[in-house]
């Protein structure tokens, strides 16, 4: 976990990936502190509420490489993204609309 905390008023996690990359979700608190190892499907956090933007609470996946982002589609295996629009899903928590649920997990 390279980084937890608030981004302009919105919780944030990042990721640090191989190669120089970073993954990041918001809104996202976490549930991993900073320097900890992550192993491939562990909750690393919960998704709490809404942007502004979004109707109802939606994920904000993120990649970078240095300062450039990238399409975080990337990451997926290439016959997931020829099979149409990527979908994450959440791993458990109460769901419903303005509930708390856990954030996807993340595969190092």
């Amino acid at each position: 976990m390279a980084f937890t905390g608030r981004v302009a008023g919105t919780p944030v996690v990042v990721i640090r990936l191989p190669g120089g990359l970073r993954t990041t979700y918001e809104p996202v608190r976490a549930s991993v502190p900073v320097g900890a190892r992550v192993a491939a499907g562990r909750t690393v956090g919960t998704l709490v509420g809404a942007l502004p933007h979004c109707a109802a609470p939606c994920l904000h996946w993120g990649l970078l490489r240095d300062a450039v982002y990238l399409d975080p589609l990337l990451l997926l295996p290439p016959s997931l993204r020829r099979a149409g629009p990527a979908r994450l899903l959440p791993t458990g928590g109460r769901g419903g609309a303005g509930r708390e649920r856990a954030a996807p997990p993340v595969s190092r």
